[in-house]
C-alpha cells in the first residue's frame, strides 16, 4: 500500500514554457522516476499541475499529510526527488525535518498545503 503518491505532471515543458520539445521534459522525468519508485510511494502521472511558469513540477500527497508542490526540476533530479518521496512516505504526517529533505526540496518548494480534515457529517447533529 503506497503511504505517498507523487504526482508528476507530464504537460510541463521545462523551464522555457515556449519550447515544443516532444517528449516533453514532464514526460521525461516522469519516465526517470518510474524507473526506481521507493516502496511506499506510488508514482502518478498528471496533465497538469497548474505551475507552469516554474518548469517541470511534482506534488507529494497521502492521506492525513501535508501536501507539497515543488518546482523548477529536470529529468536529473530525479534521483533527490526519489529521495525525498521515500523521507515523506516514511514521515506520518508528511513533515520531514528541514535537514534530512533533500536540497531541492528545501529550496524549490512551491506550496505547502494543510491535510484535509474531513467535514462533520451534518446528519450526525441532527
Amino acid at each position: 500500500m503506497a503511504r505517498a503518491v507523487l504526482h508528476v505532471c507530464t504537460t510541463c515543458r521545462g523551464i522555457d514554457p515556449e519550447a515544443a520539445a516532444d517528449p516533453r521534459p514532464g514526460a521525461e522525468l516522469h519516465a526517470a522516476l518510474t524507473a526506481s519508485a521507493p516502496a511506499g510511494v506510488e508514482i502518478r502521472a498528471v496533465e497538469c499541475l497548474s505551475a507552469c511558469s516554474q518548469g517541470c513540477s511534482v506534488a507529494l500527497s497521502g492521506p492525513g499529510k501535508w501536501t507539497y508542490v515543488y518546482g523548477r526540476l529536470t529529468p536529473s533530479d530525479a534521483p533527490e526527488i526519489l529521495t525525498g518521496a521515500a523521507a515523506y512516505a516514511a514521515a506520518a504526517d508528511g513533515l520531514v525535518p528541514w535537514r534530512e529533505r533533500p536540497v531541492i526540496f528545501r529550496k524549490q518548494s512551491l506550496a505547502r498545503i494543510p491535510p484535509l480534515v474531513p467535514l462533520p457529517d451534518p446528519q450526525e447533529s441532527e
